[in-house]
């Protein structure tokens, strides 16, 4: 049966071709064979992009259905239609024009790629320099794209462009990443003078081509940019779909999202009465954040005590409420480079596990760092979390199409997935102390609080009159920050940047906190027709793949 013929054989080839086109994402998926070449981001580049997506999708529609075919050939056949729609929609709307933000646009990418590459072989860090020698190649070919943008009025706000030439700044200067490869590469013992030679002479080009756009985005961008942070209704119904895969009401989620604070903050001032006693939630938190006996002193004592939460989550869970296969029993977890937002963020393993999953933590500073709201974020991004549900995705050979398994998926599952199981972690007990307890619920009240900030900001609702925090005022970006300061549980740094993250990235913020409660929704029907165990849900959820949260009710209770 030949590719045209075939789901699993198509979805071979489309990877192929989409991993050809885009480099970058090639080795985000960890398909192998194009780690010294970039994406073309020029105008032309995505014109070219254009025709291919719907070349694929005129032969998908051309693929012949089989009787009697399975449920993972049907499966396949409506991933790759649903992400080739979604492509196609992308080029449609001309988003790759307004691709520019303060966490999730090729400015990040081109510098996280390298985390995501082979630091351990000659070969490896000849494919790095390779991509530093292009780096003002990738660079030029998205400026014009956002030249072509601004030419048509077409522009992202202010503050998106502030952050992103910020970023620019940190990657062109003395403490850019780019400018420590030559001392890594040494520390990897890869002996080759050439080489070595090669990535210096790299470095300083890389660097400028940063600072180049950089200048560019400061002085012929930022002029013409949005004044006004929120993208408009329409805009937005569309983000809902791209990263939830389906489109719930908005003005109920707002609602919802507002009782979810309400509720998650009487859980809070309980768990924090128990903590210390007589003391307010904003005493009890400022306790968490200070007290070096709940902090870990510098860096590597914090990423020794998160390797350990993994090593112990992992012996815990394993066979009693998750069948984990040897190839994912392991996650790296390290530092990430410098210049990118505060937090911590999960890589997934290559197709062939010859890269392991990793979580890469951003830390502010020199330590100390407390560990009060962290016990949740690492099993939110490592077991069982985002490192268990994508490691499961990549190995399921037999049953999930290529695409799917290294190119598919929506937040509003991974990141549902995610938060679920932070909360699964508490009904099952794993929150060995009430700090923890209490740092899950500020996690969990932090996405609430996305939920309401993203909604109301991008959509310019008013805060409902009788909420908790400034009720009956209008939105604007000191009172969300103040909002994630007061409620969310967050230093004031990371707050601004993370809100600067909810204006940028529309959509994305709820995919957690709705993803969650389409989880938590599917588990009650799970039990009530009687199908299996917690233990069975799980294993039925994991093993449909990362889909659609319209999709995902069908696949879990097969019908």
């Amino acid at each position: 049966m030949s590719a045209e013929q075939d789901p699993f054989r198509f979805s071979e080839a489309l990877v192929d071709d989409v991993a050809a086109r885009r480099p970058m994402q090639a080795t985000f998926m960890g398909v192998a064979g194009h780690d010294d070449r970039w994406d073309d981001l020029s105008p032309e580049g995505a014109a070219e992009v254009d025709r291919a997506l719907r070349d694929w999708s005129a032969r998908l529609s051309a693929l012949p259905n089989r009787d009697g075919e399975n449920r993972w050939s049907r499966l396949a056949r409506v991933v790759m239609r649903d992400w080739l729609d979604q492509e196609l929609a992308s080029h449609e709307h001309g988003d790759h024009e307004v691709d520019l933000n303060h966490i999730a646009s090729p400015i990040q990418s081109a510098q996280m790629v390298f985390d995501s590459m082979d630091t351990s072989s000659a070969q490896g860090w000849t494919a790095v320099a390779s991509r530093l020698e292009g780096l003002g190649a990738l660079l030029g070919g998205y400026r014009r794209t956002l030249e072509k943008g601004l030419s048509a009025g077409q522009v992202v706000a202010e503050r998106q462009v502030r952050a992103a030439v910020a970023q620019c700044r940190v990657h062109a200067g003395a403490e850019s990443s780019f400018r420590g490869m030559p001392s890594a590469m040494e520390r990897a013992g890869v002996d080759d003078a050439a080489l070595a030679r090669r990535l210096e002479r790299a470095v300083p080009g890389a660097c400028e081509a940063f600072g180049a756009l950089g200048a560019w985005l400061q002085e012929s961008y930022l002029p013409r940019a949005r004044r006004e942070d929120g993208v408009g209704r329409e805009r937005y119904l569309r983000a809902m779909r791209r990263f939830l895969g389906a489109v719930p009401d908005p003005e109920e989620t707002y609602a919802w999202g507002w009782t979810e604070v309400a509720k998650i903050l009487e859980q809070m001032r309980a768990i924090a009465a128990q903590i210390a006693p007589g003391k307010s939630l904003d005493e009890v938190i400022t306790l968490m954040r200070t007290d070096p006996a709940r902090a870990a002193p510098d860096r590597e004592t914090f990423l020794a005590a998160m390797r350990d939460r993994q090593a112990r989550a992992l012996a815990a869970l394993d066979g009693a409420h998750f069948d984990v296969p040897d190839v994912i029993r392991r996650v790296d977890v390290k530092e990430a480079p410098p210049g990118g937002p505060l937090g911590a963020y999960y890589v997934p393993p290559s197709e062939d596990f010859s890269r392991r999953g990793a979580i890469c933590y951003q830390l502010a500073g020199d330590g100390p760092y407390p560990l009060w709201d962290e016990v949740s974020t690492a099993y939110h991004e490592g077991f069982p979390g985002h490192h268990l549900q994508c490691g499961l995705q990549v190995s399921f050979t037999e049953s999930l199409c290529r695409l799917h398994r290294v190119a598919y998926g929506y937040s509003g599952f991974a990141e549902g997935w995610a938060l679920y199981v932070e909360q699964l972690m508490s009904e099952l007990g794993y929150y060995d102390k009430p700090d923890y307890e209490l740092g899950m619920l500020a996690n969990q009240m932090m996405r609430a609080c996305r939920v309401v900030i993203d909604i109301g900001a991008h959509l310019s609702l008013p805060i409902p009159d009788g909420a908790c925090f400034r009720p009956g005022e209008r939105w604007t970006y000191d009172v969300a920050v103040e909002m994630m300061e007061r409620l969310g549980g967050m230093e004031r740094e990371t707050a601004l940047s993370e809100v600067t993250r909810y204006f940028g990235w529309p959509g994305q913020a709820i995919s957690y906190k709705v993803g969650q409660r389409a989880m938590l929704a599917l588990r009650e029907e799970h039990q009530r027709a009687r199908l299996g165990d917690l233990k069975d849900f799980h294993a039925r959820v994991l093993a449909c793949g990362n889909v659609s949260l319209d999709l995902l009710r069908g696949e879990v209770l097969g019908s």
